[in-house]
């Protein structure tokens, strides 16, 4: 009596130290690589993800391969030495993390997918992969020394062809622009020919009329006044 009871679900009231909202975890990698394992030795497959709401500590990312045959999970135990067929960097901090496939192969075409991990949390989505990333592994092989020596004929001689065109083309076009401007010289010469004999007419033609009116003028006849004068004399 006096004595408080203390109930069992008390402590159940209050959350967890160190509880934090609902993990959740997004994943992205390239869709498609391709390479040419004759030039390339080794090709490398980024992955970036970004986690909310998720524990402080680091997350576990993890591999996977599906290629022609069946699953695989890469790199289970690390992958750090760059001797290995698979190497695998980590920087966490920067949420990056990536795989490298060293002395790529044909057999090395397949789909590699990346997954992130918190192990402490129990969300679903507290782990994720990404969509996977289609590596084509392949020879990409070069022309022939024959087969370039003719493209090199056939582009050579398409060349010269252009260029006689055009040269043709161009001599052309000088020529005819030619013609075109003597035609209109010869044009303009006769025009102005003919313009300057039509004033030489015109000009002619009213001399010779002022010419003909003064020879044709009539002289004065004076017989009429004579005989006049002389019948007033005569009169006494």
């Amino acid at each position: 009596e006096g004595t408080a009871v203390r109930s069992p679900l008390n402590h159940h009231l209050l959350p967890p130290a160190g509880a934090v909202g609902a993990c959740t975890v997004s994943v992205t990698q390239p869709h498609y690589l391709e390479v040419d394992y004759s030039t390339h030795k080794a090709v490398t497959i980024e992955c970036h993800f970004s986690a909310t709401g998720c524990p402080s500590k680091h997350p576990t990312s993890l591999w996977f391969r599906y290629g022609t045959h069946q699953p695989e999970n890469l790199c289970l135990h690390g992958c750090t030495n760059e001797a290995d067929k698979f190497t695998v960097r980590e920087s966490l901090a920067k949420n990056q993390v990536s795989l490298t496939v060293n002395r790529v192969t044909s057999n090395d075409s397949a789909i590699y997918i990346c997954g992130i991990a918190f192990p402490s949390a129990q969300e679903p989505r507290a782990k994720q992969t990404g969509e996977g990333t289609t590596l084509v592994v392949r020879e990409i092989k070069p022309l022939s020394k024959e087969l370039q020596g003719f493209l090199t004929a056939v582009l050579s001689l398409l060349s010269i062809y252009i260029i006689g065109v055009c040269v043709v083309f161009i001599v052309l076009s000088k020529s005819k622009f030619n013609t075109l401007r003597n035609k209109e010289t010869k044009e303009d010469s006769q025009k102005k020919k003919s313009a300057r004999r039509i004033f030489q007419e015109i000009a002619q033609e009213l001399y010779h009329k002022r010419y003909v009116e003064r020879s044709q003028q009539p002289e004065k006849d004076n017989t009429y006044e004579n005989r006049r004068a002389l019948s007033n004399y005569e009169r006494p």
